[in-house]
């Protein structure tokens, strides 16, 4: 009896292990969170819909990028640690400073003459309660020229973590102007 010789599968399989394990992988992988994806910015991005208009208030720098520090009641040590890299952070900029506006944001409780003591005299503007609720943690947040909520860097306590933040924030504020068109 002549018998046909069997075929090895030995190719397909082979040949489905070469394109569905990569696929397979690539499942398991992003289904288990073990890829944090590719994001190089160091603060935290805020929803897109939050905005000057949104926020019932008039912009106060329109066609500029800003800086905001909402000055609370009584300005501890932490806030005027906050303050001053603020300030440092505005003049380590350099030649992209003229696009980048800090602006100190008060209400009828903030604490101003800290601002005279410290010598530092930004742009001020005052907040409606929307803002002002928004900005209770002493963060810093920045916004684009057409009056966008973009990122915020929360309040970290001690001198070498408020370096480090100034470090990042003028590393993804230098990011973004590289990337803008507008301001």
């Amino acid at each position: 009896m002549n018998s046909l010789p069997k075929k090895s599968n030995k190719a397909l399989l082979v040949l489905l292990l070469v394109f569905i394990l990569p696929v397979a992988l690539a499942k398991l992988v992003l289904s288990l969170e073990l890829y944090n994806g590719a994001a190089t910015n160091k603060g935290a991005l805020i929803a897109p819909d939050i905005n000057y208009a949104n926020l019932a208030m008039e912009n106060p720098k329109p066609h500029a990028w800003q800086v905001l520090f909402f000055l609370p009641e009584t300005c501890n040590e932490q806030c005027q640690e906050r303050l001053y890299i603020l300030h440092q952070s505005y003049i380590a900029l350099g030649k992209d400073r003229d696009r980048v506006t800090p602006i100190i944001v008060v209400n009828s409780h903030s604490d101003t003459k800290i601002l005279k003591q410290l010598n530092i005299s930004f742009d001020q503007a005052n907040a409606n309660d929307a803002l002002a609720a928004l900005l209770t943690n002493q963060q810093l947040i920045i916004v684009d020229p057409l009056g966008s909520l973009v990122m915020q860097y929360d309040n970290v306590i001690g001198h070498d973590a408020n370096i480090a933040q100034g470090k990042a924030m003028i590393a993804d504020l230098r990011k973004m102007l590289k990337l803008s068109r507008v301001g």
